[in-house]
């Protein structure tokens, strides 16, 4: 039987974007991506809950969300979910996140211009993150900021 493993998110950026470098040279960013459903309650009263998500990439993409994001942009993520265990003084951790395979940048950043990343060139990169650059897509013009009452927090 088939499976599936897939993760389909829009949302705001939490905060800055944490990028670093793995010893061998490759890129890795963590990205905290907030997302928030709206609906009216029994009362008629507006209500809103913001749902808080782990993301990782890896390679050219990582650099690229480091380099054009930023808290309060809106973006499209897709990808898997994987979780991972470790162990500190004797307890078991478990993190749960999403690692990413595709991202677009949606709107505006919050300086007002848009996000316009160039295409990532697989030919630049080094082969297993050329696979994850593929996948990366300029942001598409646009000159309007994001509304305030977009951002969750």
């Amino acid at each position: 039987m088939a499976s599936l493993n897939r993760v389909d998110l829009i949302g705001n950026i939490g905060q800055d974007i944490e990028l670093r470098y793995m010893p061998d040279g490759s890129a890795v960013a963590n990205i905290s991506l907030a997302t928030t459903a709206k609906w009216k309650g029994n009362n008629g009263q507006l209500q809103e809950r913001t749902e808080w998500h782990r993301l990782v990439c890896y390679g050219k993409t990582a650099e690229l969300a480091a380099e054009y994001l930023q808290k309060g942009s809106q973006v499209f993520f897709s990808g898997r979910l994987q979780t991972r265990k470790w162990e500190k003084e004797g307890e078991a951790h478990y993190s749960t996140e999403i690692v990413v395979q595709e991202m677009q940048f949606l709107g505006a950043n919050r300086k007002g211009a848009a996000a316009q990343a160039p295409e990532a060139t697989p030919e630049a990169t080094p082969p297993a993150a050329a696979k994850n650059a593929r996948r990366a897509k300029p942001a598409p013009k646009q000159s309007a900021d994001i509304p305030e009452s977009d951002v969750p927090y």
